[in-house]
């Protein structure tokens, strides 16, 4: 079955919180490519060390350059592979 993308803008995206936490995000994005932390095609993401949602901020103090696979196998401790874990077999 195939993502209904227009739902999903309907019932979540689409929604004044999530509209202001995407736009807090491509501010952090902005910041750090005029900084030269990162630029389009490097491969690393902006990363807020305290997220925006518990109460994180925009500051060059709390966000970072990663890359794309350690930004997003970082559950933020909440379930999943314990962070800093590998899926390698031992």
């Amino acid at each position: 079955m195939p993502r209904d993308y227009k739902a999903e803008y309907a019932s979540y995206h689409g929604k004044p919180k999530q509209k202001k936490e995407r736009a807090a995000r491509n501010t952090a994005r902005a910041a750090a490519v005029k900084a030269g932390k990162v630029s389009k095609g490097s491969g690393k993401d902006v990363d807020h060390k305290k997220p925006l949602r518990s109460g994180g901020s925009n500051t060059a103090a709390n966000t970072r350059s990663r890359s794309v696979s350690a930004n997003r196998a970082d559950n933020g401790g909440k379930g999943g592979r314990p962070k800093g874990s590998t899926n390698k077999k031992k």
